[in-house]
């Protein structure tokens, strides 16, 4: 039998420093949009990484865990400076994604969820909400034409089914009853007016 090679495990590096944190903040937002949470998530990640190497190279737990509470602290030095430049901002993430989602067929409840999750404040989206509040009909209407129901019909109406579809998606009664009401030329043209 043959023994098989084992590899030492290269040197664990030092904590990523407040530079090594911006360069990684900074190329994820060029691939990215994000919120400060999801950037924060992101970079603490990162030092979590670091700080499993590290426990696994050595014994000594106290040193690497206060290295690693510095870093977390110059992460959040780098959030702030960077929302300061205005490379982060919470507000522009929530309108272009709630932009996004209501064209997408969402409902307001899906887009606050979708926001809520990603990090971003109730008060923002509050915020982008009331701005869009127009926006849910129009939705439910792309979410019509995609499943063909109400004014998208083909076949012959199946009422239950319908509402069901609308329910799951998370749209009110009301925007409901509206939009499988709707003729196919009104609903088209607020459809085309969402996609603007």
């Amino acid at each position: 039998m043959s023994a098989i090679a084992v590899r030492p495990k290269p040197p664990v590096g030092p904590p990523p420093s407040e530079a090594d944190l911006r360069k990684a903040a900074l190329a994820y937002l060029a691939r990215y949009a994000a919120t400060e949470a999801s950037l924060r998530r992101v970079l603490e990640r990162r030092i979590e990484r670091w700080l499993r190497a590290t426990a696994t190279a050595s014994d000594a737990a106290d040193e690497p865990q206060a290295q690693a509470a510095e870093a977390k602290r110059a992460a959040r030095a780098v959030i702030t400076r960077l929302a300061a430049e205005g490379l982060v901002n919470d507000a522009t993430f929530a309108e272009s994604k709630a932009r996004g989602l209501f064209r997408a067929g969402r409902s307001r409840r899906a887009v606050a969820a979708h926001l809520s999750a990603s990090g971003v404040d109730a008060a923002t989206v509050h915020d982008v909400l009331h701005e869009h509040s127009g926006s849910e009909l129009a939705a439910a209407l792309v979410l019509a034409r995609r499943r063909r129901i109400g004014p998208f019909r083909i076949g012959a109406p199946d009422r239950q089914a319908e509402l069901a579809i609308m329910a799951r998606a998370g749209f009110t009664h009301q925007i409901t009853k509206q939009a499988l009401e709707m003729e196919r030329t009104e609903a088209e043209v607020l459809v085309a007016k969402l996609r603007r």
